[in-house]
């Protein structure tokens, strides 16, 4: 429960921080607008022509007798808004800081630089930072949505899909969203993915109390693009207590960020940024 909620302590301070940076709020407000549009021309789209599609991806139910027919390809049909629903969610914040990956990184370094007084760089060109964040992305996309597809499956199953199965879909989505998030600093730091997943499955109460919340709240429309960046913010900062660069018990105090409570510095566990490449 402690990790709960210091996880959800990240979510607020990163929101706190963009609230006294406002130049920085403001510029990572774009990135997620332009995919707002996108995503929301993509659902209407789907939502105007989706009986349309399922009608010609099943010719076998052209002969089906009413009601069958129409039962059947309305229940394909609210099928595939609720899977593009969930990987929108999912997905979301993924193209966002594709599509922002300048306009987060240099957020994320000023979090470094405001409680350190210096940030961790990659040392590799812009479109190499480019490739690995989109290649990453596309894999815990994928896994979301696989993840995704077993539990709309689950769903069906008589009381737990209607109890549990939701409470563990927020879980596994709030997980994945942290680790998108907390990708932008790690990443600078030359944290590779797995090794990036490691940790989180280390410390998931911490992931959940992050991840949950914003996951909960990503489904109202709009509310994603006002968070994001406060979103990097935090997991700027919990990505540094998963490094342990700072104390773990005060994550958003101001510091010279040099280690953890001891005052000791503690190397990253992976070597140098050049292990991404």
């Amino acid at each position: 429960m402690r990790e709960l909620g210091q996880g959800f302590g990240y979510l607020l301070k990163g929101q706190r921080w963009v609230a006294q940076h406002r130049k920085q709020y403001g510029l990572g407000l774009l990135p997620g607008l332009i995919t707002l549009v996108l995503y929301a021309a993509a659902l209407v789209a789907l939502a105007l022509w989706g009986t349309d599609l399922v009608s010609w991806a099943t010719p076998f139910a052209d002969g089906w007798d009413d009601p069958w027919q129409g039962a059947f390809r309305t229940f394909l049909t609210v099928l595939l808004f609720a899977l593009a629903l969930l990987v929108s969610v999912v997905s979301f914040t993924a193209v966002t800081l594709l599509v922002g990956e300048p306009f987060y990184e240099s957020l994320s370094e000023q979090v470094d630089v405001s409680v350190a007084g210096s940030a961790p760089e990659s040392g590799l060109p812009l479109w190499r930072d480019l490739w690995i964040s989109a290649r990453d992305s596309l894999r815990i996309v994928v896994r979301a949505a696989l993840w995704g597809v077993l539990l709309f499956a689950l769903g069906f199953v008589p009381v737990a899909g209607q109890t549990v199965v939701p409470v563990v879909g927020f879980l596994v989505t709030g997980f994945f969203l942290t680790e998108e998030l907390t990708a932008v600093a790690l990443q600078r730091r030359g944290v590779r993915l797995r090794e990036r997943l490691d940790l989180l499955r280390a410390r998931k109460s911490l992931a959940w109390g992050f991840g949950t919340p914003l996951a909960v709240a990503f489904l109202v429309p709009f509310v994603a693009v006002f968070l994001m960046p406060g979103a990097v913010a935090g997991a700027t900062l919990m990505a540094r207590d998963l490094l342990g660069e700072d104390a773990a018990d005060d994550p958003g105090a101001d510091g010279d960020g040099t280690g953890g409570a001891d005052g000791e510095p503690r190397p990253y566990p992976t070597g140098s940024p050049a292990s991404t490449a």
